[in-house]
């Protein structure tokens, strides 16, 4: 009990003071810590809750204030999301480095494998796969 009534927790507006550089190990090149910006923590955080205060550390937290901050299990009421089986991937082959065709039509819709490129394929590569045209699909409509 002597460590928590020794303990000096500081001021809010102390925890998130930002140091100027003479006052901190980190030297980013500016003269003050004001120029570079500052991003806010985005929301309510644990750390945040009850037992932060010296009050509040020497009260303890109840079992009733524990079971009040639970959450219950959520219920399996989806439906089977595939209940068919199919495979999440379309298509087996995977296209390589592309490019837009050149000539008619919107560079935005049509595109030519040429292969891969330096061994190693993007993000945005690596989801593109071929597929092939069913017969019972609705053709292309040019504009």
């Amino acid at each position: 009990m002597d460590e928590l009534e020794n303990e000096v927790v500081p001021e809010d507006s102390e925890q998130l003071d930002q140091l100027q550089p003479g006052d901190s190990l980190i030297n980013r090149g500016v003269k003050d810590v004001l120029d570079e910006g500052y991003i806010a923590p985005d929301g309510w955080s644990v750390a945040q809750g009850y037992g932060n205060t010296p009050a509040e550390m020497r009260q303890g937290e109840t079992i009733d204030m524990r079971v009040k901050q639970e959450e219950p299990e959520p219920k399996d009421s989806q439906a089977n999301w595939n209940p068919h089986g199919e495979t999440r991937q379309v298509g087996t082959e995977r296209a390589g480095r592309l490019m837009s065709v050149q000539g008619s039509g919107r560079e935005d819709t049509l595109g030519v494998d040429v292969g891969i490129s330096g061994g190693a394929a993007s993000a945005e590569e690596a989801a593109m796969h071929i597929i092939t045209d069913d017969e019972d699909d609705d053709p292309i409509l040019e504009d």
